[in-house]
């Protein structure tokens, strides 16, 4: 056990299944400020609704309002020369959030960009990261990754000439177990071998709130000569990352869920240092990733700029900039190691008002060791579901479902409480127990 894990169970210890203790900790919690930064959707009568779907669309922050109409105003007033005349130019716009980007996922500045959306990052780092040879071709996947990542990764392997079926190794749980064990990642890893050309795992998996260990992963995978990357879509602003340090080639991840940007908004994309200059790498190329010394002499020869801004295609959309922007500046201030000390506070608070349950009616499936996950707890049910979310907001709290008996439930450290965690266990358990 690590000492993580002991300091997890000795606060568990601390609990106490009332009303007045979650109150208690919610006055002593110096995140608690943030919560008037966002807008909490009301019930009929009023109410803030009990909000733990995060992890599928963060809230709104107060902030974006104001944010995007500066921009707006700008076009208004200024037209195409708000590209350097607006408040916030717009022509460098995205470097506003550079610094901000690396800070929250453990990068250098070089190494992180802000562009598209993830599924088409997903796509350009492939073109770039699985270079697949008639003996060296195979991708290794979560059996449970979100669907669009699987669609990716099996669109990629046929449009190299592959048959799916055999290059995507896609890892099932062991027999009546419902996360994969790190060991047997490694040792898939392994087995493949000179076979593998890439790794391509959600570094927390969209279901089952499982956290995977991105460092010994990507060390196990150039060991044998493939190739490392993460979805972070469920990781970037709800895990502390550090992926310089842990060494992966690539990242990306979306930032309308646990960044709060809005709905389908922009996605954030990691390139290693080690890969900021390597012309070898094969890539998709669109004007906005040549040298800005000499983008505007419109040159017939790419000339890409160094790190992972070179890996752009389009100027990128002002609007969903500045709402992302509202956001990650909430994040910066309050910063990620403090936001992951809550979270795990606050799930494993969760977690212990939901072992108050009965096993029949109910089961939590994520790992119960803080390094194996993050702000979310995915929960089985024991009876009918179908109706069990709608049943939820009837009572005032929103929340996640998947098919065919999941529920996902999120607490966010930047607005959830300690009260929200006491309720919501208090909620489920009045429908179902």
């Amino acid at each position: 056990m690590t000492s993580q894990n002991t300091t997890a169970e000795a606060t568990k210890d601390e609990f106490v299944n009332d009303l007045e203790w979650a109150r208690a900790e919610d006055r002593k919690d110096e995140l608690a400020k943030y919560r008037k930064e966002f807008l909490i959707p009301k019930t009929k009568d009023g109410k803030d609704f009990i909000y733990m779907a995060g992890n599928s669309l963060g809230l709104q922050p107060k902030n974006v309002r104001e944010y995007i109409g500066q921009e707006l105003d700008d076009w208004a007033v200024h037209g195409v020369e708000g590209h350097w005349d607006a408040k916030h130019p717009w022509l460098p716009y995205h470097e506003n959030l550079t610094e901000m980007a690396a800070r929250l996922v453990g990068a250098k500045p070089i190494e992180v960009v802000i562009m598209n959306t993830l599924t088409v990052n997903l796509h350009l780092m492939m073109v770039s990261f699985y270079r697949p040879t008639k003996e060296r071709y195979k991708i290794i996947i979560e059996a449970c990754a979100f669907p669009s990542d699987r669609y990716a990764v099996d669109s990629q392997a046929e449009f190299h000439g592959f048959d799916a079926k055999d290059a995507i190794v896609a890892l099932e749980p062991r027999e009546g177990e419902f996360t994969l064990r790190h060991e047997d990642i490694l040792a898939a890893i392994e087995r493949e071998g000179e076979s593998l050309a890439l790794v391509m795992l959600g570094n927390v998996n969209y279901l089952t709130g499982q956290a995977f260990n991105m460092k010994e992963l990507a060390a196990k995978a150039h060991s044998v000569g493939a190739n490392a990357g993460f979805n972070l879509a469920h990781g970037a602003g709800n895990l502390h990352l550090k992926l310089h340090d842990d060494n992966v080639d690539f990242a990306v991840w979306c930032s309308y869920k646990y960044l709060n940007s809005g709905p389908g908004s922009l996605a954030g994309c990691f390139v290693h240092e080690r890969h900021a200059n390597d012309s070898s790498l094969p890539r998709l190329a669109g004007w906005w990733g040549h040298n800005k010394k000499t983008r505007f002499k419109m040159g017939p020869e790419f000339d890409p700029i160094s790190g992972a801004e070179g890996w752009q295609l389009s100027n990128p959309p002002i609007f969903q900039l500045a709402a992302l922007r509202a956001s990650m500046e909430l994040f910066d201030k309050a910063g990620m190691a403090a936001i992951r000390a809550k979270s795990d506070r606050m799930t494993a608070y969760l977690e212990f008002l939901l072992e108050k349950i009965p096993s029949k009616f109910l089961k939590v499936i994520t790992p119960k060791s803080i390094t194996e996950r993050g702000s979310q707890l995915s929960l089985k049910l024991g009876s009918v579901p179908k109706d069990f979310v709608k049943i939820l907001r009837e009572s005032g709290v929103i929340c996640d479902f998947r098919e065919p008996d999941i529920v996902r439930a999120a607490p966010a450290p930047l607005y959830n409480s300690f009260e929200d965690v006491y309720q919501f266990v208090k909620i489920v358990g009045k429908q179902i127990g």
